[in-house]
């Protein structure tokens, strides 16, 4: 446990300079790390349904959007979705394509009364590299970490 507790010190330290409203961040291979070996963590990944069809998902995860597609517009079920199928006290990781939805996801699901929210920074994808793509600066699936396309 020693591993974990100092993985989570580091995403609370990184929340914490960035200011950030929920309890810490980490980069795809501490969440994966985390996901193995601490008790009750769950992985929420808030891409939207075409996502994880086209693009691939991670096996366990709880699937929430957080905005639908097409036309992106939010999830007004987010919060009552998300306490259906996640303990308010488990230790709570979203994920989204490149870690903004899942930033915002984390923000609400901390306001909604959920004590133990991170964020993984880079999402599945990462950002986009020099040649528009997201298939070269981090995220998820550059890490090497499982995932699973349909």
């Amino acid at each position: 446990m020693g591993q974990i507790s100092a993985i989570l010190q580091a995403a609370q330290q990184r929340a914490k300079e960035m200011n950030l409203p929920y309890q810490g961040t980490l980069h795809p291979d501490e969440a994966y790390e985390i996901l193995q070996t601490a008790p009750g963590a769950r992985l929420v990944d808030v891409r939207t349904r075409a996502e994880l069809d086209w693009v691939g998902r991670v096996s366990g995860a709880v699937e929430i959007e957080w905005a639908t597609y097409p036309g992106m517009k939010p999830n007004p079920h987010f919060i009552a979705q998300l306490e259906q199928q996640v303990d308010k006290e488990a230790l709570a990781i979203f994920i989204c394509r490149s870690g903004v939805r899942s930033h915002h996801a984390a923000t609400a699901a901390t306001q909604a009364g959920f004590s133990d929210c991170y964020n993984v920074l880079e999402g599945f994808e990462g950002d986009k590299g020099a040649d528009g793509h997201r298939n070269t600066l981090g995220g998820w699936r550059v890490a090497g970490l499982p995932w699973e396309q349909s």
